[in-house]
């Protein structure tokens, strides 16, 4: 049976650094829309945050395919995505029915070093509030 980490926790929590970190990841894809949309900012000469909105839909049908090559392939997947929701994780698990499913929760950091990591990601900016939301609406547990 094969593996689905599901990594969830609000941006600059550690979620990606953990993801490429991880010996083990070698025999797993990482799946993000982050990377189509770094790839494309990069294509066209701007920023993550200037792409951001405009490109999402398409970075998330991408991201969506990748999903579905593992899925014929019998990869190992680590999702890595916010994920703050139960329902945006039910998404994920309803692609992957027949993985063994494991949630790697982050928890969010103090406000002053949030602030200090989401400063030093050079363009990929995410409005504080938004951040805060993220971290206010943070579900661990499904509701009960």
């Amino acid at each position: 049976m094969n593996n689905l980490y599901i990594l969830v926790g609000v941006p600059a929590s550690g979620k990606s650094t953990l993801a490429w970190n991880q010996k083990w990841r070698h025999d797993c894809a990482i799946v993000s829309t982050d990377f189509f949309v770094e790839d494309y900012a990069k294509r066209v000469g701007k920023t993550y945050t200037e792409v951001f909105d405009d490109y999402m839909p398409i970075a998330v049908e991408l991201m969506v395919n990748q999903v579905l090559i593992c899925k014929a392939n019998d990869t190992d997947v680590i999702w890595d995505q916010t994920s703050t929701t139960v329902a945006s994780r039910a998404k994920k698990i309803r692609m992957l029915p027949d993985y063994y499913k494991i949630a790697v929760v982050f928890k969010t950091p103090p406000a002053t070093e949030l602030t200090k990591r989401l400063a030093a990601r050079g363009g990929k900016e995410v409005p504080w509030e938004v951040v805060s939301k993220m971290a206010q609406q943070l579900e661990t547990e499904p509701p009960t």
